[in-house]
């Protein structure tokens, strides 16, 4: 299947309406049935104002995150738009991708 990969990129203790921006990312795609997402956790990064973000041995709140999601078209279009009506500002990469499912036993 032909589609994006929108990866956000946040940290760690970033809140948007009260709740963890990771969280409510994720419960975003649930409300627009998108399945399956990926957190990952970045030891370093420097943000568009060229400030440092990193995890510290003793916090951790300043830790990079990006969240992607595999999506179609549509999907994608349906999760950016929803998040601009919200009017959360959050930095993305989209980038087109083929994806799917491989072996035995695929997509189910």
């Amino acid at each position: 299947m032909n589609g994006f990969l929108i990866t956000f990129y946040t940290t760690q203790q970033a809140k948007f309406q009260g709740q963890w921006l990771i969280d409510w990312l994720l419960a975003a795609a649930a409300r627009l049935d998108i399945q399956g997402a990926t957190v990952l956790q970045a030891l370093r990064s420097v943000d568009h104002r060229g400030q440092m973000h990193s995890a510290h041995f003793f916090e951790l709140s300043d830790q990079p995150v990006q969240v992607q999601f595999a999506l179609s078209a549509a999907q994608a279009d349906s999760l950016l738009n929803y998040i601009n009506q919200q009017q959360l500002s959050l930095f993305y990469v989209k980038a087109p991708v083929a994806f799917g499912y491989v072996g035995q036993g695929a997509a189910q």
